[in-house]
């Protein structure tokens, strides 16, 4: 007798039950049609990409990260997964942009795969829901990058988070003010981990990575740390610019006002968006305005929808400047932050359908199909229960069970009449149409 295999998930996966899956899909459907609002139009790139297209796109740590996958005859790493959806993105507009024109505007949705830690709402296997823009330097598309992760939350059905925004620039001209433009990368990767583990391991960090002294990893600290309203937060950078006017501070500054006014212009609620000096983002291709989104009443489950402006990682793939913007939703931390907040659109419901019609007489199971086919031509989904049964208690307790709105029943009499039962089952309400009424009250009901 053979060993019977535990069934299990691996550590940094999760499987999806159905009340979960349908949360789930909801999400990527109101993702759909936020983006495409916007006019962002659907792309989509393999899982896999050769591993020179992977590797050294987003620094030494995320490499670290990348799943290799070995050739066929199991000898070497030819290709590896992909750990975002950006760095495809960027060699797919190297590729296509002559045939696609600029700016171009896209949104992509699929599994990446990291090979980090894994956390609350961390996954090595995740679905992201990216949109970007692609060969543009105006401000204008930051700014409506801003908007649709607006839009996208209040689409899904939150009013209470706070997009972080911060511009790349302010900290680069710090650096170059500083002589430190040469430490950029590992300096911002350590600013990265300032909420995580805190100003003196990050100073640490800078120090022992970066080589440079307390007093240097100091100064950067103190522009992070500087915090305030908005428009207090900017008057300050200003002042700490001014002795040593830098020309990519003064952008930066520039394209954060530009996008605070528009937004107030729009309507977007005061203190939605708000100016945090400490984002920085950790990897390496970013070089402009950056995102990170927080649920504010689960702000330690992380950023749940982050991006910013990449204006020359095309261009390891291409002569051709593509400077580009955009962000991306991480559909598992959210759904995982969604469950824990008890979020309206997990109600426990397991089907998809609205209607269960009840099985009462196997003879009349075409008829039952037959009006199943009718609601379903009306717009409702509707399933027939598989097994006969006179006694239909089990049945509504299946359909209870499951999450159905609505039974719709017919015995021999019903058939005799040429009418149809309607229960509300959540109401315990029942009322009794004939065939030419059903289809109107059960979309009425529904």
């Amino acid at each position: 007798m053979s060993t019977l295999i535990t069934p299990r998930t691996l550590s940094g996966f999760r499987d999806y039950l159905p009340d979960v899956m349908l949360a789930r899909e909801s999400v990527l459907q109101k993702a759909r049609a936020v983006y495409r609002s916007y006019g962002f139009t659907p792309i989509d790139t393999p899982a896999c990409e050769a591993l020179d297209v992977l590797l050294g796109k987003g620094g030494d740590e995320s490499d670290k990260l990348v799943y290799r996958v070995l050739s066929a005859r199991g000898d070497k790493a030819e290709m590896g997964l992909r750990f975002d959806l950006t760095v495809p993105f960027a060699r797919f507009s190297a590729q296509y942009i002559n045939q696609l024109g600029t700016p171009f505007k896209r949104y992509a949705m699929g599994p990446v795969w990291r090979g980090e830690r894994p956390g609350q709402g961390r996954y090595r296997e995740f679905w992201q829901c990216d949109f970007d823009t692609i060969g543009t330097t105006s401000n204008a598309s930051d700014i409506e990058t801003a908007l649709v992760i607006n839009d996208l939350f209040v689409a899904i059905g939150f009013d209470k988070f706070e997009i972080r925004i911060n511009n790349r620039l302010l900290l680069n001209g710090l650096l170059e003010l500083k002589g430190l433009a040469e430490q950029a990368v590992p300096l911002l990767r350590s600013l990265d981990k300032l909420p995580k583990i805190g100003r003196d391991k990050v100073a640490e960090e800078m120090v022992k990575e970066a080589g440079i002294s307390t007093e240097q990893a100091d100064a950067v600290l103190k522009l992070a740390e500087v915090t305030g309203p908005n428009a207090e937060v900017l008057d300050k950078v200003e002042a700490f610019f001014a002795a040593s006017p830098n020309e990519k501070a003064a952008e930066g500054i520039r394209r954060l006002r530009g996008l605070l006014a528009v937004a107030k212009t729009v309507g977007v609620p005061e203190g939605r968006i708000k100016i945090d000096l400490s984002i920085c983002r950790g990897l390496d291709y970013y070089t402009g305005t950056i995102y990170e989104t927080f649920l504010t009443d689960l702000p330690g489950i992380g950023s749940v929808c982050s991006g910013g402006r990449y204006d020359n990682l095309a261009s390891k793939y291409t002569k051709q400047v593509l400077p580009g913007v955009g962000a991306s939703l991480g559909v598992d931390r959210l759904i995982a932050a969604m469950e824990e907040l008890k979020h309206p659109l997990l109600t426990g419901q397991t089907t998809p359908a609205e209607v269960l019609v009840v099985n009462f007489d196997a003879t009349r199971l075409g008829d039952y199909q037959r009006i199943a086919s009718v609601l379903r031509a009306a717009g409702v989904n509707v399933e027939v229960y598989p097994e006969a049964t006179k006694q239909v208690g089990k049945q509504f307790q299946y359909a209870e069970k499951r999450g159905f709105k609505l039974a719709v029943i017919a015995g021999p009499s019903e058939f005799e009449q040429g009418v149809w039962k309607v229960k509300d089952l959540a109401k315990r309400e029942e009322v009794t149409v004939t065939e030419a009424e059903l289809a109107a009250r059960v979309k009425a009901l529904v």
